[in-house]
């Protein structure tokens, strides 16, 4: 075979979660447009150990997803919301899709795991400490992406995105228009930290947050999302720095390497936001 039963389960969870994103999005831009503010709040996510687990739960989340979202195609309809209503018959089918997908996965048979192996002196290196250091480098970034998409769709409202100047007008742009493309563009950087970061505590044998630390906070304009973004930044800047000394210090290269490019990125992230401060 020219891949494993993982690889292939992983190659179309990856595109589950984008997904996933865009329908958070959506939702997220209509519930502004309508005048309402969406949440930065989730459920604790339940993650499994074994692939038929992950099928299990997922078949599970969709399950319950599919109902809630019948039950808002037919109150939109009520209320003739026929926007609301398309939007959400375009992702029933896409979670549509994830179920039956996962169920194809929920019945299969893992390979039994065996006793645990004795630790390496390799692994020994790698204490709780240490995972508790990346776990808060991970609960960051899912906190980033939350607060970003969020400040992206809410600056789309039609009363940040006002023409309030000619040049606006001619130019067809304002400032909250360009933070939104900005915030979107991050978001998805933020997106592809996570997943580093989870995948390199994975390979150490350790486990993962699936929980944002500090909670997300959006503000009310864009000002607002500008300063708390910067400060969002510069605190994450701050903690991969101090990752990127002891990863040095234990002797993890690939880890310290992972987060040196992390860094250079979040800190374009904080110059950029530097400059529609100023």
């Amino acid at each position: 075979m020219d891949k494993t039963t993982y690889e292939a389960m992983g190659k179309f969870l990856r595109e589950f979660a984008i997904q996933e994103m865009k329908h958070a999005a959506g939702i997220m831009e209509r519930i502004y447009y309508l005048g309402g503010s969406a949440t930065t709040k989730s459920n604790r996510p339940i993650i499994g150990n074994t692939l038929s687990e992950f099928a299990r739960n997922g078949v599970k989340a969709e399950e319950e997803a599919l109902v809630l979202y019948r039950n808002i195609i037919e109150a939109a309809g009520k209320v003739g919301d026929w926007e609301t209503r398309e939007l959400f018959e375009k992702i029933y089918a896409e979670e549509e899709g994830h179920l039956f997908r996962f169920q194809e996965y929920a019945n299969m048979k893992d390979e039994p795991e065996g006793p645990e192996p004795p630790l390496s002196e390799w692994r020994k290196t790698f204490t709780d400490d240490y995972f508790s250091m990346l776990n808060k480098a991970a609960a960051s970034e899912i906190m980033a992406i939350i607060q970003y998409t969020n400040q992206h769709e809410k600056a789309n409202l039609l009363a940040l995105r006002r023409k309030d100047t000619a040049l606006e007008v001619i130019t067809e742009n304002n400032k909250a228009k360009a933070v939104s493309e900005l915030l979107k563009g991050v978001f998805m950087q933020e997106m592809e930290h996570l997943e580093k970061i989870s995948e390199r505590i994975y390979l150490l044998e350790g486990e993962t947050t699936s929980l944002p630390d500090p909670l997300p906070q959006v503000g009310e304009t864009v000002n607002d999302f500008l300063r708390l973004d910067h400060a969002a930044e510069n605190d994450a800047i701050l903690l991969y720095r101090g990752i990127i000394e002891e990863a040095f210090r234990r002797g993890d290269t690939t880890t310290r390497h992972m987060f040196e490019d992390i860094v250079m990125q979040e800190e374009e992230h904080y110059w950029k936001f530097d400059d529609f401060l100023k």
